[in-house]
């Protein structure tokens, strides 16, 4: 009998294009997860994202994304298919702002060097604009990004788990590195407070990311 949770009320219409999204994962991660186990973690990863998506369209293509990065985050922690690099989870409420901008500066400067991935325990509907904005000042582009929720799964992946003062609290593991950097909410300022908390973030991200790769 299938484990994995029914669609939302509604969003029925994507079930087709999750067990094809199913059977692409159970490919990538042949003798690593059972096809079982995909396709609950697809259906559960749809049906997270759905609870705060207002716009389907893309739903179902980020449900993908979303499921894969679950996936290779559990291989890891569980020894299978280590990834052989620091994990760094930046962590906010909505992860539409600090945590997202912070993710994709690490990024930027890392190239690959480190895992990043950003989630939020109340993840909006989508970043926020100028945010995006912002970044885009840097040549770091977010418009592929997307709020995710905090999952266990990313947590005991990570090395280094860093939430942006907002309150969130993470699953504690040992032997993990966590840090709480205060750095104000982007959400109500203007463009201009906005780019002041991007610097702040720039500079920390800059001394993370020599520590971590010990450059």
């Amino acid at each position: 009998m299938s484990t994995r949770p029914n669609p939302m009320p509604g969003l029925i219409n994507d079930e087709h294009v999750l067990h094809r999204i199913s059977g692409e994962l159970a490919r990538k991660f042949d003798g690593v997860f059972s096809p079982e186990m995909i396709d609950r973690y697809v259906f559960e990863s749809y049906t997270a994202l759905a609870r705060t998506a207002k716009i389907k369209t893309y739903l179902a293509s980020i449900t993908k994304h979303f499921a894969q990065d679950r996936l290779d985050a559990l291989a890891h922690a569980q020894g299978i298919r280590p990834s052989g690099k620091p994990e760094v989870l930046f962590v906010c409420v909505q992860n539409a702002g600090r945590s997202q901008m912070a993710a994709g500066l690490l990024k930027q400067y890392t190239e690959g060097r480190i895992n990043v991935r950003s989630a939020g325990s109340m993840p909006a509907e989508h970043l926020n604009h100028n945010v995006v904005d912002s970044m885009k000042e840097l040549g770091i582009d977010l418009g592929a990004d997307f709020p995710k929720p905090l999952t266990d799964d990313v947590v005991r992946a990570a090395d280094v788990v860093i939430t942006m003062g907002c309150g969130d609290t993470c699953p504690i593991y040992p032997g993990k590195r966590y840090e709480d950097w205060q750095v104000e909410d982007p959400a109500d300022l203007d463009p201009a407070g906005v780019t002041r908390v991007r610097n702040e973030l720039d500079e920390r991200i800059r001394r993370l990311a020599a520590e971590l790769l010990d450059e």
